[in-house]
């Protein structure tokens, strides 16, 4: 009997995406549960598995755009493994002189066969789009698996010295794929980088969009965290980090000003009493938004591993739909890439967005004297149509004083 995989229903407004990568080919006899490819939509990633066990016919190729309930590919369960080896194991014993069998099988006991490992989405990703030889990489992770990192030193160690026999330039593969007369290169945008370009253009036209700035000595942080390292370490299993400062400097931010915590809808406005705060991460696809749900009751501890939980997630493409769905606030980082000041933009519905930024020493007047001090530049972007000025800024007064006397945020570690 032939069992139809159907591309399933991921969302109430997803009615398409991309078959971006087949973890089983055709041919391959899969079992139930068995990952069969990763479907990307312009919200999320998906692996779409095996309902029952059978042999793996593909209807779709990677890259190929389709719509939710078409047929991708055909499971015929008629068809069973141990069939496959009686099949092919006569043929091999009648080919095969006993003269040359006997070699052969004493060179396999001393070297025994390669079993490539399977690769992650998000590094089966980078190892096809940056054409590596997964074979040839060392993997640093469980039972010798390769993680991003691996990939990525790959990529790195390939940029350093150039071409070379084992990494082929995937600029030299395309000099000889394409005509020497071609400038550019055209490609489909994918369905979250689409999601994403439509999303800001709305933001940008359907909102009264400022942006306020002020600045926040990050000293105090920066000496809790070293004085707090190595016992929260041990405690939680995970270090201390800026975010979850921030995530609870603009919770008693939010507390004091609720309208920053609201949205507009249609004529009405809503007034979030609730916290819901949206971490920004970056990630191959595209920047993600996943949700640290009710932030004002949660640890620092439990705010740290919700954000490493997430990251983790966001960069295997794991995330789920409601993962990313009903923020009140969202707080983007771009000091992590090294960014000294931006004008973050507003996710919408919401009011608000925090944007962070690279920690720099600069020379600040301190009780009448200059000291160097690591500064960090903040940014809210707002909609001013809800917010006025002036509780934007107090709002970020608010989140300055959070950060520059910890004391004041509810500190539990």
């Amino acid at each position: 009997m032939s069992i139809e995989v159907k591309i399933p229903a991921v969302g109430e407004s997803i009615t398409s995406g991309v078959v971006s990568v087949w973890h089983k080919k055709s041919g391959d006899f899969v079992n139930a549960g068995d990952a069969l490819f990763t479907l990307e939509t312009d919200k999320v990633s998906t692996e779409i598995v095996a309902e029952k066990a059978g042999l793996l016919e593909t209807k779709a190729g990677e890259g190929q755009e389709v719509k939710i309930g078409e047929v991708v590919a055909i499971i015929d369960d008629s068809k069973a493994p141990s069939e496959e080896k009686k099949t092919e194991e006569p043929l091999e014993k009648k080919k095969e002189p006993e003269a040359e069998k006997k070699p052969r099988e004493e060179k396999e006991k001393k070297e025994p066969p390669k079993k490539e490992k399977p690769l992650s989405p998000a590094v089966r990703r980078i190892v096809e789009e940056e054409h590596l030889e997964s074979g040839k990489i060392s993997g640093t992770g469980k039972d010798g698996r390769l993680i991003k990192g691996d990939v990525l030193t790959a990529v790195q160690e390939r940029k350093s010295v150039g071409e070379t026999a084992n990494f082929p330039s995937p600029a030299a593969e395309d000099r000889q794929t394409q005509p020497e007369t071609g400038r550019f290169t055209r490609k489909k945008m994918s369905p979250l980088r689409r999601k994403i370009a439509a999303q800001l253009v709305m933001s940008q036209q359907t909102t009264a969009t400022l942006t306020t700035f002020n600045e926040c000595d990050m000293s105090a942080v920066q000496e809790l965290r070293a004085k707090s390292q190595e016992a929260f370490t041990k405690k939680n299993g995970i270090k201390l980090g800026l975010m979850s400062f921030f995530i609870k400097a603009a919770v008693e931010a939010l507390k004091a000003v609720p309208v920053v915590n609201g949205r507009i809808e249609e004529d009405d406005f809503i007034q979030n009493n609730f916290y819901d705060i949206g971490v920004a991460v970056g990630t191959e696809r595209g920047l993600v938004v996943p949700i640290v749900r009710d932030a004002d009751k949660k640890s620092f501890a439990e705010l740290e591993l919700d954000i490493a939980g997430y990251a983790v997630k966001a960069r295997e493409g794991k995330l789920k739909l409601e993962d990313l769905q009903g923020g009140t606030f969202t707080i983007s980082n771009g000091g992590v890439y090294g960014s000294l000041l931006s004008t973050p933009i507003l996710n919408p519905p919401q009011n608000g967005i925090l944007g962070m930024h690279k920690i720099m020493p600069r020379p600040v007047a301190v009780d009448g004297k200059v000291e160097v001090r690591p500064m960090m530049y903040l940014a809210l972007s707002y909609d001013h149509r809800a917010i006025d000025g002036k509780e934007a800024v107090t709002f970020l007064i608010k989140v300055k004083e959070c950060i520059e006397e910890p004391k004041k945020l509810p500190l539990d570690f």
